[in-house]
């Protein structure tokens, strides 16, 4: 039996890998092989790992994880999650049945792309999320801004920190006339109409075809869609959840803890925030909330009733 079993092998579920490996837990990390950043060409703002693609950082980390004994990684899907704490039974995709005593669901969540020709095409490259992620590189550019909702108010006075120069598409949606006297007085034009287009000029480009008057190109266009989780095996465990003006997120205590007991919650599927590599995988220390995410692997390392994994002799590679 395992100590823990970790759903999903992204930055979020390796780094509670790694640090349960340490305190020589026994650990399964169950993954598919589709993070959500897999459009992204680089990474940013992650100390080591500057401007690396991400699938290549993942790589690097589970090269690491393989000096590690108690530490198995496996390539496939968890179907389904039964019992309880100390006892819980995971079935994978391949008909494999493991147990585990605690489990922690890192599977994350995936972007709903909205049904506009040529936003998927742009996902990760003209069209991003982040400004800590991409910011730096299109810093005093042309940046486009499409209007989510009233939380697109505070990407503008975030935006600020990068450009002057910033275009708003209010997509649709009803901007309140006191939010858009603020955008007038901070000189941030508002281009009304639907988004029925968006072309690509190569590289990060983009151009914004509404239906009510001329395109608009940009530099770098910003876009929160809402997203959902990866997998549902949180709704057949009646888990609850907190709805979010980016999508569903698992509730979870100070602990990171959900609402079934010895169940725990990591990265995006937890955290109502934009999408970062460092956020997800608890490397910003210095943020007071970074402090709760690792204190929490430090919960499950002393959870009740676990001891320390016997060590095998060091195993070469990961496992398949």
């Amino acid at each position: 039996m395992d100590d823990v079993i970790i759903i999903g092998g992204s930055f979020a579920g390796l780094a509670g890998a790694l640090q349960l490996g340490r305190a020589r837990r026994k650990v399964t990390v169950l993954d598919t092989g589709l993070p959500r950043n897999r459009f992204a060409g680089h990474s940013h703002g992650l100390l080591g790992h500057d401007h690396k693609p991400p699938l290549d950082i993942l790589a690097e980390a589970r090269q690491q994880l393989a000096r590690y004994p108690t530490i198995r990684l496996v390539n496939a899907r968890a179907d389904s999650v039964s019992g309880a704490i100390d006892d819980f039974s995971v079935l994978t995709g391949d008909g494999e049945s493991l147990a585990t005593r605690r489990l922690i669901l890192s599977y994350g969540v995936v972007d709903q792309m909205p049904d506009v020709p040529g936003f998927a095409e742009g996902w990760g490259t003209s069209i991003v999320p982040c400004p800590y992620c991409d910011g730096f590189e299109f810093a005093g550019q042309h940046w486009g801004l499409v209007w989510s909702g009233p939380q697109s108010h505070n990407y503008v006075r975030l935006f600020h920190d990068w450009t002057d120069t910033l275009t708003v598409f209010a997509a649709g949606h009803d901007i309140p006339p006191d939010i858009r006297a603020d955008l007038a007085r901070r000189k941030i034009p508002v281009v009304d109409g639907r988004i029925i287009e968006i072309a690509h000029r190569g590289g990060h480009n983009a151009t914004v075809k509404l239906d009510t008057g001329p395109n608009v190109a940009v530099d770098i266009l910003f876009a929160h869609p809402r997203n959902k989780p990866s997998a549902s095996l949180h709704e057949s465990l009646g888990l609850a959840t907190a709805n979010t003006p980016l999508g569903i997120v698992l509730k979870v205590d100070e602990r990171r803890e959900t609402s079934m007991p010895g169940i725990y919650a990591a990265g995006d599927l937890a955290t109502p925030l934009m999408p970062s590599v460092h956020w997800t995988s608890y490397t910003l220390k210095t943020r007071a909330w970074g402090a709760r995410e690792r204190r929490y692997l430090g919960v499950l390392v002393e959870a009740a009733g676990i001891e320390p994994a016997s060590v095998d002799p060091p195993q070469s590679g990961l496992h398949a």
